[in-house]
């Protein structure tokens, strides 16, 4: 039984994460479906130019976004054996934090923390602030993996792309997927 992973995408500036994710992992032939809410098409829009839905359709999985509450996702019956939240919004993050099931990633999220399964959420933001630092504190008490989009430099990044991958790889690392996306410190 392979891994099935699903990615979703929130509203914070850092839409490169989710999407290297998602299509690492459908190379992989292990990604299972992809979430997404209005503010996250909206960062894209504005921040790259593109139109989120169609740039996740190329990917050839199932696409659900926030309010479709009939998705399989919205059930533990359904949970996937990870979910990857990148990027993270602030918002998205006080909700799991605080099991408020108020939209599909949400949701989707506190089941798989039901079940024990593995959540990681990537936040990208700056400074941080002490409401969310507590809020990541209390999601990791809760079980998620709290996975900063905060990209090393041992590996000499040359490119913004390198930097995402880093971030990207340190995902896989989390979820045991062989790779490589960046250099590995060798001291």
């Amino acid at each position: 039984m392979s891994l099935r992973v699903v990615v979703a995408l929130t509203g914070a500036s850092g839409i490169p994460y989710g999407l290297r994710a998602a299509e690492v992992l459908a190379e992989k032939g292990l990604l299972e479906a992809i979430l997404y809410t209005r503010s996250a098409e909206k960062v894209a829009e504005l921040e790259h130019g593109i139109r989120l839905s169609e740039t996740l359709k190329q990917l050839g999985v199932p696409l659900y976004r926030e309010d479709e509450m009939d998705a399989p996702y919205a059930s533990s019956s359904r949970s996937p054996d990870a979910l990857v939240v990148a990027p993270c919004s602030m918002k998205t993050l006080a909700m799991i934090a605080h099991g408020i099931p108020d939209n599909l990633v949400t949701r989707a999220a506190l089941a798989v923390l039901r079940l024990r399964r593995t959540l990681i959420l990537v936040p990208r933001e700056t400074p941080l602030g002490v409401a969310e630092l507590r809020n990541m504190l209390r999601a990791a008490e809760n079980g998620a993996v709290i996975l900063p989009a905060m990209p090393g430099f041992y590996h000499r990044p040359r490119s913004v792309n390198d930097m995402v991958d880093f971030i990207v790889g340190k995902i896989l690392d989390v979820l045991g997927v062989p790779h490589s996306l960046y250099r590995r410190w060798r001291g």
